[in-house]
């Protein structure tokens, strides 16, 4: 390995600064040695859509378990599968002070690493030994991490509408909430709206597709004429996001990130799908607009080239989604080390575990920039007693041990997981010849 490389990897490693690391030592040092004496899986619904997987891990300390996300929303079945039958009964007898050295075995016992789902397995299991840890030291994960960095963690808020002036009249309803950082997206069809041409019309192959057909130049004509108009009467004070969700391909990303400079956006989010990542050097010699991505990633090499190089802004991944807490803190350093900020990709049908576990990293990293906000439903607030709250633009935890939540499992079992109907597969969209749009 080069020198470059060496110092590269060793400064992004997440080392327990060493007053942390010695009261955790203080804390402990009268305690009996620990194992994990069990583990088991929690499934729900969350009472609505949600397919939330947990993985819950006893100790032979009384009492002393740790609650893990395995989140992943269309492939849950698969992951209970594997922390059932691969994953649970490795662990037993294993001694969970031990994160680092438990999540490099974990990572390498199936051989073939950095699937999604792998990283979802060890997610969980990377999650509830950090919590294991917090609990038994009496400290939040954060002091563990090198303590605070911020006071809070911002976070932004969802909007949109399907027309200019409703997109400006939801931001003011944001803004009014106490956020300063909001995303808007434009028009109906989800994610690519006002990039769609309606049904049946537009130049179609006889007998082909004929719904909602996504077109690229379309999109690039109307997103940045709506930004045009929301600075136009809301000024450029309200730090703007907006999310591409990877529907763009090649030059027009470049130019829908030309035309969106002039509105000073806070980021532009994955103008590109990851197997085109390298026009993300073309955006930055023709423009500043600042870029974010990540969301699908689940293996470093799709990540690492970008932040090293600077061709990106902020680096979205999911806690769940590429192995939990001990490599987020791991791409955090990185970023800091390159002068890259995190936006880690915690809303939608995430679950509290996985939103406090990013918290947690966000709280403890200088190179924090912004986390997605998630505003769960009453009910999911009594599932999970300690669970973040929202306030005027900013997410605070429980302050308690560990990850500072639970899951009251009483709750949870009166709203089970039903395995999806039709696989749960994401729901693409598609051109006008009917060919598949990448999310």
């Amino acid at each position: 390995m080069e020198r470059r490389d060496f110092l590269r990897f060793a400064l992004a490693a997440p080392v327990i600064p060493a007053a942390a690391a010695q009261t955790y030592e203080q804390r402990t040092r009268a305690l009996p040695p620990i194992t994990i004496t069990g583990a088991r899986v929690i499934s729900t619904s969350g009472g609505g859509p949600y397919r939330w997987v947990f993985l819950k891990i006893e100790t032979s300390e009384p009492g002393l378990y740790g609650i893990g996300s395995a989140a992943n929303h269309y492939q849950p079945m698969a992951v209970i599968a594997s922390l059932e039958t691969s994953l649970i009964p490795w662990l037993i007898g294993k001694d969970p002070d031990r994160i680092e050295d438990l999540w490099q075995a974990a990572q390498m016992r199936t051989y073939w690493r950095n699937g999604p789902v792998n990283n979802n397995v060890l997610a969980a299991m990377d999650m509830a030994l950090w919590d294991i840890k917090g609990k038994r030291a009496g400290m939040p994960v954060y002091d563990l991490l090198g303590g605070k960095a911020h006071d809070a963690v911002a976070v932004y808020d969802h909007q949109g509408g399907r027309t200019k002036e409703e997109c400006v009249e939801s931001l003011e309803k944001s803004l009014a909430n106490g956020f300063t950082h909001v995303r808007i997206q434009y028009g109906e069809g989800g994610y690519g709206g006002g990039g769609f041409i309606p049904p049946g019309e537009g130049g179609r192959a006889e007998g082909g597709y004929q719904g909602p057909a996504f077109d690229e130049e379309l999109y690039v004509d109307t997103i940045p004429p709506v930004f045009d108009y929301v600075r136009a009467k809301a000024g450029f004070k309200p730090k703007l996001i907006h999310d591409v969700h990877s529907h763009m391909s090649g030059m027009n990303a470049v130019e829908l990130a030309r035309r969106l400079q002039p509105y000073q956006m806070f980021y532009v989010e994955d103008i590109l799908p990851p197997e085109q990542i390298d026009y993300y050097r073309n955006i930055r010699q023709i423009c500043t607009t600042p870029q974010a991505v990540g969301e699908v990633f689940s293996h470093p090499y799709e990540y690492l080239p970008l932040v090293e190089n600077r061709l990106i802004d902020f680096v979205r991944c999911r806690v769940a989604a590429i192995g939990g807490i001990t490599r987020e803190k791991k791409i955090a350093n990185m970023c800091e080390i390159y002068g890259v900020r995190t936006a880690f990709q915690e809303g939608g049908e995430n679950d509290p575990v996985n939103q406090m576990a990013s918290y947690h990293v966000d709280l403890s990293s200088s190179a924090f920039g912004i986390q997605e906000e998630n505003h769960f439903p009453p009910l999911v607030h009594e599932m999970f007693p300690g669970i973040g709250e929202i306030r005027r633009g900013y997410l605070y935890g429980s302050g308690k041990p560990g990850l500072g939540l639970d899951i009251d499992e009483k709750i949870v079992a009166k709203y089970p997981l039903v395995p999806p109907k039709g696989g749960g597969v994401y729901k693409t969209d598609r051109k006008i010849d009917g060919t598949v749009v990448k999310p």
